[in-house]
This record gives structure tokens, sequence and C-alpha cells, in this order.
């Protein structure tokens, strides 16, 4: 009862996020949204013991990929435009174009899911959760396993190359000598046009 009340939740999350991502004026919510479709969707793929999947999803969507646009888009700063009276001008047409594009996915579904053997029709089916009759581990313990006996090297390795970089990158913010040349701000901003032409 619990688990069909969360695929409800996160589904209707997941959809209301996606129509706010592309209907939001303001980019930086635009963005928030994302992150918040991409944590529904990752929620769902739990749910469906797809674990694996997601946390890539949480890890190189969310961690990486997202922040990443955030910080586009609030160094570039852009200006908000007013596209109210542009929406009923490309509103029918843009309907037009779903509405297509979803009539070519529903008879493509429905061509493919012709030889179910349960029934035909792609709305009916029969769910068999195989999960509980097979005596199985989950995707991250078997991962786990997997990554921890036989490659335990190759994974030894690459998090001492993620160590290294990470040093490397702190070592490069830290000043290192004295002679370094600095720039000053009162001095820069108090210069004047005698100041500056030499003559």
């Amino acid at each position: 009862m619990i688990i069909n009340f969360l695929f409800y939740f996160f589904s209707f999350s997941l959809l209301v996020s996606s129509l706010m991502v592309i209907s939001v004026q303001n980019a930086v919510h635009s963005v928030l949204f994302l992150v918040l479709s991409f944590i529904s969707s990752a929620s769902l793929l739990f749910l469906l013991e797809c674990e694996y999947i997601a946390l890539l999803f949480i890890m190189i969507y969310v961690g990486a990929i997202a922040v990443l646009f955030l910080f586009v888009v609030m160094m570039l700063d852009t200006k908000t435009v007013n596209v109210k009276k542009d929406l009923l001008k490309y509103f029918p047409f843009g309907s037009l174009i779903g509405i297509i594009f979803s009539l070519e996915i529903f008879f493509l579904i429905g061509k493919n899911f012709k030889s179910n053997s349960y029934i035909d029709s792609v709305l009916f089916n029969f769910y068999t959760n195989w999960f509980d009759k097979l005596d199985t581990l989950t995707e991250l313990e078997s991962i786990g396993q997997v990554l921890y006996t036989h490659y335990v090297v190759q994974f030894l390795i690459a998090g001492n190359i993620l160590l290294l970089s990470v040093i490397g990158a702190v070592s490069l913010t830290i000043k290192t000598t004295q002679s370094a040349r600095k720039q000053v701000i009162f001095k820069q901003l108090s210069r004047t046009y005698k100041n500056v032409l030499i003559v």
C-alpha cells in the first residue's frame, strides 16, 4: 500500500517538475526543478529495485551536470524576458506537434506490444515479481562483491588518482611565494587620468 502511494507521489512530482522546467521563466528556478525531476526519477528507480541506476542518476546528473548548469546560469546572469505575449502565438502549433508526437509513440508501443502473452492489449498486463521468487542479491550487493574482490586493485588506483587530483587542485590555490604579483584594488580604483598617462 505504501509502495503504491510512493510510486504515485514520485510520478506526480516528476510530471510537475518536468513541466515546470520548460514553463518557468527564471533560469535558476528551471535548473532547480530539473534537479527535482532527477531526484524524483531516481526515487522511482529505487522503488523498482534498480538501485545502481538510481545512484548513478543522483551522483552524475544531480551531483555534476545539474550543478554545472546551475553555476553556468548563475554566472551568465541572464535577464528575464516576458514571454507571455508569445505564448498564445506559438501554442496552437506547439500543441499540434505534441499531439502528433504522442500519437506516434502510442502507435509504436501498441505495435510492439501486440505479442503480449497475457492479453492482446498494451493497457493490460500482469506483473510477476521475480525478485521475490528467486533468492538473489540486490544490484548494489552484487556489484560491490565483484568490485571489492576481482577489481580491488583498480578500485584503489582510481581512488588514489582522484585523491591526487584533489590535492593538486587545492595546492594550486595556495600562495607559495611572497614575490607573486598581487592586485591592490584600492590603488587600482584610486587612479586618475593624470597618473595613468605618461607624457
